[in-house]
């Protein structure tokens, strides 16, 4: 029983440490053309995230725009705004000690157990906008694990960001 648990706990860090990263943009679109950025302010404020995890994905913003070579500025090339979706995923296990079968005990009879667990999932849209033609030229999407008490949300925002961001420019 203490193998399963701690199987178990090792196989949700696990799964809250990953973040699943996609990415689409306008083929049509030389990115190469793109050197400054703004945030685009209507669509971030109305994101419905406490104003520190705004904060945070903003500073993440900067941080990975600025690491690829674009700089802030008041007459930019791009639009940059963010927004989010959270999830609760549930999860059920159930231990039934009554069976006959594979790896039957005779001295384990019991009644079965069952635990929930819940984790919020939540996905992070970065959308890069060109400012002249204020068309969506690039989307990044990156789902993972959240929780509302994790010791160090900057880290785990900025590791969502980077993840994300790390599809910018596209490769083609």
């Amino acid at each position: 029983m203490k193998y399963f648990v701690l199987f178990t706990s090792l196989f949700l860090f696990a799964s809250c440490s990953s973040v699943q990263v996609f990415s689409d943009h306008d083929s049509s679109i030389d990115f190469s053309k793109y050197n400054t950025f703004a945030y685009f302010k209507p669509e971030i404020d109305q994101v419905k995230i406490s104003d520190l995890d705004k904060r945070r994905i903003l500073k993440a913003i900067d941080a990975e725009m600025s690491a690829k070579g674009l700089s802030k500025s008041e007459t930019p090339d791009l639009l940059i705004g963010f927004t989010t979706q959270a999830k609760e995923q549930i999860y059920i296990n159930n231990q039934n000690n009554w069976g006959w079968g594979l790896g039957f005990n005779p001295w384990f009879w019991g009644p079965s157990f069952n635990t929930v667990s819940t984790r919020t999932e939540g996905t992070l849209f970065v959308n890069i906008i060109d400012a002249t033609t204020k068309q969506l030229v690039w989307q990044g999407k990156g789902r993972g694990g959240i929780q509302e008490n994790y010791k160090n949300r900057d880290e785990r925002i900025a590791l969502f960001v980077k993840n994300i961001v790390s599809n910018y420019p596209p490769t083609e």
